[in-house]
């Protein structure tokens, strides 16, 4: 395939940059380990040799020891990344006693209390790399009408807390656009109509990468839906169809799939003409730990990553930049400053 003949996609790689823990224990809200932001340094001369330009959602324990700054802060002062905010309600600041599954969703807490916490993140953010921050994740994902106000209020002009095509009992991001959108506000999980006429372009969503091994995404959602019922999930019937390769969904993530399964995504997400391919993965996958659940070791992500971005540079001409530059990018085309 000639250059001529490749499509353009923007190439954007977000780190959840956070503490270090067993996620089979509550969560941690005191004594946080983050030594894993240490093997950042090495990840990021990992991610010059191939050009990404990675976004580092720094949570709060992150943004709180020195030592992680000092990291962050010289790969940011040497123009190689973004450092956008990640809020992990059970360890940022206000501190209440509530520390459950339940909890440890953003969408799920007092709007007051987020925006105590989403006010001590960004001034620590803002006073420790002295810039402006202007990108957001929650943690554990999910987006919500409140918080969403909450992110335009206080300076936040790009969000990416959706996950497509996930849910359990506490949250979910269904129906929600897999392509970047400017979000209604009424409802963030749903694009506005338009974008003219005075409606909002105050924040833009990016979504992480994540589809199915076909291009009729919609379609795709509702069959594993109802191969995931309780009668279909006795007869195992979602594991027989991904071991046939008949249905697979796909999140773009080194961490959670391998370099053949996001080779597949992409090849349908250029099919699909997707904008932008988005990567994620995080800043606790940089470390091999004894309590990692995910089924790759550190050399494995690594390796998972640089085959699929290598892949990708073979089918598409690519422009690697963070999310805020690729919400520049998508918004110019669009014509909306």
């Amino acid at each position: 395939m000639t250059m001529q003949n490749k499509p353009s996609v923007l190439f954007v790689l977000s780190v959840d940059t956070e503490e270090e823990w067993d996620w089979t224990t509550e969560f941690p809200q005191h004594n946080l380990q983050v030594e894993n932001v240490q093997a950042i340094e090495g990840f990021q001369h990992e991610c010059n040799s191939i050009g990404i330009r990675p976004t580092y959602f720094a949570d709060y324990p992150v943004v709180n020891n020195p030592q992680s700054v000092e990291v962050l802060k010289s790969i940011d002062q040497a123009g190689q990344c973004e450092i956008g905010a990640h809020l992990h309600p059970w360890c940022n600041p206000p501190i209440k006693s509530g520390n459950d599954e339940f909890a440890s969703h953003v969408v799920n807490l007092p709007v007051n209390l987020v925006e105590q916490k989403l006010v001590n993140l960004l001034d620590k953010l803002r006073a420790s790399f002295e810039q402006d921050i202007c990108s957001f994740r929650t943690g554990r994902w999910g987006i919500n009408s409140e918080v969403m106000e909450l992110l335009i209020k206080h300076g936040i002009r790009v969000d990416s807390s959706v996950y497509p095509f996930y849910r359990n009992k506490y949250f979910n991001c269904d129906g929600a656009p897999v392509e970047p959108y400017w979000p209604d506000l009424s409802d963030p999980l749903k694009a506005q109509s338009t974008q003219l006429n005075g409606l909002q372009s105050s924040i833009y969503e990016i979504p992480v990468s994540a589809g199915f091994n076909h291009t009729q995404f919609a379609l795709c959602e509702k069959i594993y839906r109802l191969s995931t019922t309780r009668a279909l999930s006795f007869l195992r019937v979602p594991g027989i169809i991904w071991q046939l390769k008949l249905l697979r969904k796909i999140y773009l993530s080194p961490e959670l799939s391998s370099a053949a399964d996001m080779k597949t995504l992409i090849k349908v997400l250029l099919k699909r003409k997707a904008p932008v391919i988005h990567m994620n993965l995080h800043s606790s996958s940089l470390i091999d730990l004894p309590y990692n659940n995910h089924p790759f070791t550190r050399e494995q992500i690594l390796e998972n990553m640089k085959k699929t971005v290598g892949y990708l540079q073979e089918h598409a001409n690519v422009t690697f930049c963070t999310i805020s530059e690729a919400k520049e990018i998508l918004t110019q085309k669009q014509g909306v400053q």
